[in-house]
């Protein structure tokens, strides 16, 4: 009765988390993307929100004011964390505008939210106090942990994603130079044409550089922020061009052949892996079921032929 207990709230939990993650979703990147272009003046004249959306906006304000407050006590008063690895996290995720004391406070709230449903839905089973004490800390626990585990996923999407398109941004960069044009107003038209999150993160090395940064400092600190292999590569080969006076053309060029090389390798490990990663779903769950269905019919009968013996 407890294991089944215990499997309907992580169930639960999962299908609450996935929900709101389909609901909130949408809004939370209109709302982001709004903020962004206004921060970052990608527009050139200023209209006033739809009521609905100012009134997401404020109340999204008044949560991120209460998870500030949370994760400063957390931070100052309860735990010893390491801000620097959770910025670098929430920056690689593209939360730009969220500090690492706020997430902190956003998991405190998942946690707290998480133990008042697993309380609600234990007094309505019937179990001890101690049963109930239990379960809800391990409930607490996995929502302390979820909201790291949803950054931890987005980033690592979102850098491969970047992986994925940055062979394409090179040929378009190629394209542009062989035109005539300057390498930071190719990186421009680039960031025009490419959508997220390449297109953004090279929106924002564009915009530190109008901010007075050179364009090899930019890069750099597109580097820091997205640190994959195709990145690095991309930098590294950029600064000491620049540094060697090398054509910036045929480096590119090669830059794209080594990433498309690069990726060939890694779709190739994957589909190697995939066999191993099949192998446990095929054991626990379709296995069972496959010998349920052929096997069920031939117990059934044996065991009413020992009946009739």
């Amino acid at each position: 009765m407890v294991l089944i207990a215990v499997i309907a709230i992580i169930l639960f939990a999962l299908a609450a988390g996935l929900i709101a993650s389909a609901v909130l979703e949408p809004r939370y990147r209109r709302t982001e993307y709004l903020s962004t272009i206004e921060a970052y003046s990608y527009t050139g004249r200023h209209e006033s929100l739809p009521t609905k959306i100012s009134r997401e906006a404020n109340a999204r304000q008044s949560m991120d004011r209460l998870a500030s407050s949370l994760g400063d006590f957390v931070a100052q008063k309860i735990l010893n964390v390491r801000e620097d690895q959770i910025q670098k996290e929430l920056v690689a995720a593209g939360f730009f505008r969220v500090g690492p004391r706020r997430f902190l406070g956003y998991r405190v709230i998942t946690a707290i939210g998480a133990a008042v449903v697993a309380i609600w839905l234990f007094s309505l089973s019937g179990q001890g106090p101690a049963t109930v004490l239990l379960f809800v800390i391990i409930v607490a626990l996995i929502g302390w942990m979820a909201p790291n585990f949803y950054v931890h996923r987005r980033a690592r999407l979102r850098l491969q994603r970047i992986d994925e398109q940055l062979p394409g941004m090179i040929d378009l960069l190629v394209v542009t130079l062989e035109a005539g044009i300057a390498f930071t107003g190719a990186l421009r038209m680039a960031s025009e044409r490419l959508t997220a999150p390449l297109g953004q993160e090279l929106r924002l090395t564009i915009q530190e550089q109008a901010l007075g940064l050179t364009t090899m400092e930019a890069l750099e600190n597109w580097l820091k922020r997205c640190d994959t292999p195709s990145v690095r590569g991309f930098v590294r080969a950029m600064v000491q061009g620049e540094r060697l006076g090398v054509s910036i053309g045929m480096i590119l060029r090669n830059q794209a052949l080594e990433m498309r090389a690069r990726q060939k390798a890694v779709v190739e490990e994957r589909a190697q892996k995939a066999p191993l990663k099949i192998l446990f779903p095929l054991v626990f769950l379709i296995f069972p079921a496959m010998f349920l269905v052929i096997l069920g019919p031939a117990i059934l009968n044996i065991a009413k032929n020992f009946k009739g013996i």
